[in-house]
């Protein structure tokens, strides 16, 4: 699945992910492969993802966004 954090002042991440867990308003939820459509709102919170290739986990710390789940691509609008 393919993930891409953009903020207005540059893309901050764009790449293959295992699985991205995501600050919503609502609480925090996960997204896996094959996921569902879906579009949230964002929170002050972490950004959370394992990358493909390595396994390794990464966070992004953010003020809010949105966030939009669709065909395996999330991409997520921060600020």
């Amino acid at each position: 699945m393919t993930l891409k954090i953009i903020s207005a002042e540059k893309i901050l991440f764009e790449g293959e992910v295992r699985s991205v867990t995501l600050p919503g308003e609502l609480g925090q939820f996960t997204v896996l492969p094959r996921h569902a459509s879906l579009v949230s709102t964002l929170v002050k919170g972490t950004i959370a993802y394992t990358a493909s290739d390595s396994g390794e986990r990464h966070t992004v710390e953010v003020e809010g966004g949105i966030a939009d789940v669709d065909n395996d691509v999330v991409s997520v609008c921060i600020y």
